[in-house]
């Protein structure tokens, strides 16, 4: 008896949503045979899905962002799947091309080779702050959320390096937590507690959205008791000595040095490809992949490779840019599988078109925020009711975990474009 595994690597978003694909559209289509049986095995760091979405709440606030709403156990949501579908807790340390292998540490610091038929390569991205990654277990992010709280309670200045939505998020909600919200048709606090700066290396906040929308969130800081210094970047952030609550020397690239309670890195994101070979990435570590069929082209690959949300080379990223690919990429997935097993012959690839209109939505504090959405601002109060009541949380994390946006595979059109598309993978 051989088994032909569906290998998933990430258990965010886009990996969860990629194994009930399979499960439900993808492997009830392959052909039987007496002596095949075919699984779905994903491989994660952590047993929970950890909802990335929420941290700048729940970094500031336990009570405002309990742990149980953005942890969730991810191998109950697959219940209805065993035994074809498998979780491993672990993280992969090796691909073998060649041989269509992955090894694994698992959580125990076991060894182990995980075979495939085909790869989706979902591993996400590490910050540089340890504030919005989970690395490992969910009792070590807690403990360094408490930890946080805990210095965030005496604080009385804190910098925020990074003008992105996490930069802004995060500044909206340590501001209120400690300067509490304006008053009525107020200016800004009534009784501010702490001095907190947003340095932006840019000339505007937020720079997929338009620079009035920038403006707007830059009034709701201030309205917080948030300052933002632009066309600056943080040159280093060093602790002034090792004992605990040591307050962070910031140095700015305009010259200005900033003795900081508390320094909190939002500047971007490094994407989880240190175990991939070097010739499958582009050049700035994401896993390069055709931008139209989502496979990973590169002759040392091999067959049936893809890559998949924020680590892959064709994406700016983002939660709504992921209905659009988890189709493309798993459409195209099953179509190579049934070609390697069976022969099947099909019109063509399942194409990824981006939605490249004005996108995004940033909570500023518990009462505000800002946005755009295909291409139409978005008033603020519709911005709390859409993300700033609890960070998508009611909308779509249960949602997410179950695998509802996944349960019809829905209409598309086949494309034959052998020179860009790249139709192979059998």
């Amino acid at each position: 008896m051989s088994t032909e595994t569906i290998l998933i690597l990430g258990g965010s978003y886009a990996g969860i949503s990629a194994a009930h694909y399979a499960l439900k559209h993808t492997i009830p289509q392959l052909p039987k045979e007496n002596d095949v049986t075919y699984n779905v095995t994903l491989v994660n760091p952590s047993k929970d899905l950890y909802w990335r979405f929420a941290a700048p709440r729940a970094l500031v606030s336990k009570q405002m962002m309990p742990y149980d709403q953005i942890f969730y156990p991810i191998e109950p949501a697959f219940t209805y799947a065993f035994p074809k579908f498998k979780f491993i807790q672990g993280t992969a340390t090796h691909v073998d091309a060649a041989g269509q292998s992955v090894s694994v540490t698992t959580v125990e610091g076991e060894q182990m080779t995980v075979n495939y038929a085909a790869l989706v390569i979902a591993t996400g991205f590490t910050t540089p702050s340890p504030l919005f990654t989970q690395a490992n277990d969910r009792a070590s992010l807690e403990a360094v959320y408490d930890a946080f709280q805990q210095g965030l309670k005496t604080a009385k200045t804190v910098v925020i390096g990074g003008g992105g939505p996490v930069g802004v998020e995060t500044a909206g909600e340590v501001a209120e937590i400690l300067n509490g919200r304006p008053g009525f048709m107020g200016a800004g606090p009534k009784n501010p507690k702490a001095q907190v700066t947003l340095v932006c290396a840019d000339k505007k906040l937020l720079p997929v959205l338009r620079e009035s929308i920038g403006k707007t969130a830059e009034g709701f800081l201030k309205k917080l008791g948030c300052s933002v210094t632009y066309n600056t970047r943080v040159v280093s952030a060093i602790k002034t000595s090792k004992e605990e609550g040591a307050k962070t020397k910031v140095e700015l690239s305009n010259g200005e040095t900033i003795e900081a309670d508390i320094y909190i890195d939002a500047t971007g994101s490094r994407p989880n490809t240190s175990f991939l070979p070097k010739e499958w990435l582009d050049n700035r570590n994401r896993v390069s992949c055709n931008p139209k069929t989502l496979r990973v082209e590169h002759e040392s690959a091999g067959p049936r490779v893809y890559a998949l949300g924020d680590v892959g080379s064709y994406t700016r990223g983002g939660v709504m840019d992921l209905s659009l690919a988890v189709p493309v990429v798993m459409t195209n997935l099953k179509q190579d599988l049934l070609r390697h097993l069976s022969g099947t012959v099909f019109a063509g690839d399942r194409h990824y078109n981006p939605n490249l209109k004005e996108q995004q939505i940033c909570p500023i504090g518990t009462q505000k925020g800002v946005g755009a959405f295909n291409g139409f601002k978005v008033p603020s109060q519709m911005v709390w009711m859409i993300k700033g009541r609890d960070y998508l949380i009611s909308q779509l994390a249960q949602g997410t975990l179950r695998g509802d946006q996944w349960k019809k595979e829905g209409k598309w059109t086949p494309v034959q474009d052998f020179g860009k598309a790249g139709l192979s993978q059998g």
